[in-house]
């Protein structure tokens, strides 16, 4: 018996350049203030998500979350950050991202992009004993 199967229907995955809002590349993406937002694109009981929202929370950093799983156009704006995977949390900050960030990620790039917001008190974490001592090694090869 001979099968006549359809066509798949075609999925269009946007480009990074259409995901920004800008056909230019990088270099036009305004470093206003106001597009500087930190943009973190989540999913419903996703443990991650909930980790660095309850980080965010504590420190009082300024935020806003989208909700991939009730907003596509945004799950297509996680998928071109993220090789084509729906992956959370990702985050933006004007047109830099980071996928599956922790939070000390993402002050270093908040701390070069809107240094205000990133709390007074925050120190990043300093290596412990192995990570010393390989500086150490690394430091005396070189």
């Amino acid at each position: 018996m001979l099968r006549v199967m359809e066509a798949a229907p075609r999925v269009v995955i946007p480009t990074v350049w259409e995901v920004l809002g800008t056909s230019e590349g990088f270099g036009s993406v305004s470093n206003d203030r106001t597009t500087l937002d930190i943009v973190v694109y989540w999913r419903p009981g996703c443990m991650f998500c909930s980790a660095l929202f309850r980080q965010l929370d504590k420190r009082g950093v300024p935020h806003r979350r989208v909700n991939i799983a009730i907003d596509p156009i945004a799950a297509a704006r996680v998928r071109a950050l993220a090789d084509g995977n729906e992956t959370v949390p990702t985050v933006t900050i004007g047109a830099s991202a980071l996928v599956n960030p922790d939070i000390h990620a993402l002050f270093a790039l908040a701390g070069d992009l809107v240094p205000d917001v990133v709390p007074e008190d925050y120190q990043p974490p300093q290596p412990g004993r192995f990570g010393r001592w390989l500086q150490a090694k690394l430091s005396s090869a070189s």
